[in-house]
């Protein structure tokens, strides 16, 4: 293993192929999570709510997606004791902390997309 990431003073490098940060940042840019990110942003919303702000999301995407962001410390799930059951999930201040960084890619994303297509298109053309 090229670097000791049990140390106390851990010094995380992104492009160690042995570092943990690794899947720290592949689990924050895949397909789902930055859209859960960018819809907390506003607040807590209910499982409903937040797959119909995605659009796309299957339920069962969805709630794994959720978990693995509860798991890492991004979310918070609070269930609520009414019938019928509600389920409100939030942005904990890590997962705040993520929602700027996302925004800029979102921005970037949208700025880009059609110089992005025309490439696509050029480089697609016989």
């Amino acid at each position: 293993m090229a670097g000791n990431f049990s140390s106390p003073d851990r010094a995380f490098d992104i492009m160690d192929p042995h570092c943990p940060s690794r899947t720290v940042l592949r689990h924050v840019t895949d397909r789902w999570t930055p859209l859960i990110v960018t819809s907390l942003e506003a607040g807590p919303l209910r499982f409903s709510q937040l797959r119909e702000s995605i659009g796309g999301v299957t339920p069962k995407v969805l709630t794994q997606t959720l978990r693995s962001m509860e798991r890492d410390g991004l979310v918070t799930r609070r269930p609520s004791g009414t019938v019928p059951p509600r389920v409100d999930y939030e942005l904990t201040e890590l997962g705040k902390s993520l929602a700027d960084p996302i925004d800029a890619l979102r921005r970037w994303a949208e700025g880009n997309a059609e110089a992005i297509i025309r490439s696509r298109e050029d480089y697609d053309e016989p």
